[in-house]
């Protein structure tokens, strides 16, 4: 709680003078507040006492407490406005902060934590720490300054009602205690399921064309009523036990005012000598403010079980904010106009050290070349280019750009010499030319037109609506053949020195492809060039090539001398697997 506490304190120090402003108007508010009933005692006094009604007190009260009501009420719009723009400010820089985290975390983190759990944090786990800071801002404030403030005025008018009162205060607490205890577990119980709900969600949303495929709706529908059974029972228990809430602080309050009616009874009566004096306007006081006094116990409460909620949810967020981050040594130094040589020496690395799947990998690859990698799924290949990357860090060994260590080198200069064009297409809701200029946002209209012109892009993006100012996004709207031409078109407009082509042209008519191959012939001259293939009359002609099997490079040379050596590769091409 502590930790969690801290974690929103650096938020909230952000909106000082919302808050301040809030807080202020909300003391005022509450003080208007226990102070009206006092004008109503005195009015009540004044009209039962013996003797004419002067019915000038009567008007001046009445104007006064008009006055302080209009007061209050606009005390308590500013403070509403306080609240509610802290409690978005905070949630708005929440969300700003996992957005920018995300940018920073490891491609590790990313495998190992399911999209749709991820972004239940970013939505609606935000979502429910807003709902409790707004409720615990701008309820609890003002619910605890009403009970002080009560029982200062309580104690003011008549002690030993007001003693009575604090005599039974525990009695709410304890009980708001041993409810807010199980309200905490069952609510993180709860968050657990509904972000195991967001993720199978958009699991199966994400790829419904192949559980449609394979027949699996009913199967994905039977597995998430399962999931949504598990979430009902948790959910169940958690609203439980907050239900009590409402209900047992409503008992403990009608024995304070209970409490107070009798004593104050007494008290008018002169049945009660300790508490004598107390006259009928000022018992009416004191029962408004029995009922001031044990409302906000109510109104805390229901706040507890909503923070309770909320700090389950802050805890997500601030696990996520927390985690580590793709980050340099400090001594990192940029890597700048690289040749190319790359040197991979006695290399290994696995996902799970219990599964090895690198091992004593060594690769010299001279500046310029034109590397192809095969070999079965599962070899490696993949998990090469990662290492490239330095999307993971290698376990043992190490991998060198020019005799340097990668890992010595700061990772954004790394990459920024790469050019990496993947099987899986990425396009953003952005115009065709913004999404071809992602690597060169500063790429004049030219640049990016004569890119798609060497890809052979150019011909299908004048067909589109508003051409290279059409918004496009990743759905439908175009083929899977038309995204990938376009994420080429990315790389051939930045001409990096190094490349990577991870199936890069799979998803390409064969008419086109010829045309693609043509390009990437002329975009790789004098550039090292990392080909990851299946097909492997793709790579007939490349410089070298290496083919992987379980972690090792078993066979290393041109494809007609490899094709001679009736090996691996010889097997492979001629399986059919390519």
């Amino acid at each position: 709680m502590k930790g969690t506490l801290r974690f929103l304190g650096r938020y909230i120090a952000k909106v000082k003078l919302p808050l301040a402003l809030g807080v202020l108007t909300t003391l005022v508010s509450v003080g208007l507040t226990l102070y009206t009933p006092v004008l109503f005692g005195r009015a009540i006094d004044e009209m039962v006492g013996v003797g004419q009604v002067d019915f000038g007190v009567i008007a001046t009260l009445s104007w006064q407490t008009a006055v302080m009501i209009a007061v209050n009420v606009l005390c308590q719009w500013v403070s509403g406005v306080c609240f509610n723009n802290l409690t978005f400010r905070i949630t708005k820089d929440m969300r700003v902060d996992m957005m920018a985290k995300l940018m920073r975390l490891p491609l590790s983190y990313l495998d190992t934590h399911r999209q749709g759990e991820t972004l239940g944090r970013i939505t609606s786990d935000v979502e429910t720490v807003a709902d409790g800071l707004l409720m615990g801002f701008s309820q609890l404030v003002s619910g605890v300054a009403t009970i002080l403030a009560t029982l200062v005025f309580m104690f003011v008018i008549n002690w030993l009602i007001a003693l009575a009162v604090v005599v039974l205060t525990p009695l709410s607490l304890f009980v708001a205690r041993f409810i807010a205890r199980r309200i905490h577990s069952g609510f993180a119980r709860q968050a657990e399921t509904r972000a195991k709900q967001t993720g199978y969600v958009n699991e199966m949303f994400t790829h419904q064309k192949t559980v449609g495929a394979y027949l699996g709706e009913a199967r994905a529908a039977k597995e998430f009523e399962e999931i949504n059974g598990e979430w009902e029972k948790v959910a169940t228990k958690a609203v439980f036990y907050s239900s009590l809430t409402n209900p047992s602080t409503r008992l403990v309050n009608a024995i304070v005012y209970a409490a107070v009616a009798a004593l104050g009874a007494l008290s008018v009566t002169g049945t009660l000598s300790l508490a004598e004096g107390l006259t009928v306007g000022g018992m009416s006081i004191m029962l408004s403010y029995a009922n001031q006094y044990t409302k906000p116990f109510n109104e805390i409460s229901g706040v507890i079980t909503e923070l309770q909620n909320a700090f389950v949810c802050c805890d997500r967020v601030r696990e996520l904010l927390d985690a580590a981050e793709e980050t340099d040594e400090p001594n990192a130094t940029r890597l700048v106009s690289p040749r190319g040589d790359i040197d991979v020496k006695d290399v290994s690395f696995a996902y799970d050290p219990h599964r090895p799947l690198i091992e004593h990998l060594d690769l010299r690859v001279k500046a310029g070349e034109r590397v192809a990698i095969v070999g079965p799924t599962g070899c490696g290949k993949t998990t090469l280019i990662n290492l490239l990357m330095r999307f993971y860090d290698v376990d043992k060994g190490e991998i060198d750009v020019d005799g340097k260590d990668i890992r010595t080198l700061t990772r954004p200069s790394l990459r920024y010499h790469y050019g990496m064009v993947l099987q899986e297409t990425w396009i953003r809701h952005a115009t065709v030319a913004d999404n071809i200029a992602i690597g060169k946002p500063d790429a004049t209209r030219e640049e990016i037109e004569q890119a798609a012109k060497e890809v052979y892009a150019d011909s299908f993006i004048r067909r589109l609506p508003q051409g290279y100012d059409t918004v496009i996004e990743d759905d439908g709207s175009l083929s899977v053949g038309q995204k990938q031409l376009l994420c080429i078109a990315r790389v051939m407009l930045i001409k990096p020195p190094m490349l990577i082509l991870d199936e890069a042209t799979s998803s390409i008519d064969t008419r086109t492809e010829i045309k693609i191959q043509k390009a990437f012939g002329t975009l790789m001259q004098g550039k090292t060039s990392f080909v990851v293939a299946h097909r492997l009359q793709t790579v007939m002609d490349a410089d070298v090539i290496l083919v992987m099997k379980d972690g090792h490079v078993v066979e290393t040379g041109t494809h007609d001398a490899l094709m001679a050596q009736r090996g691996f590769y010889f097997t492979l091409f001629n399986s059919g697997l390519n």
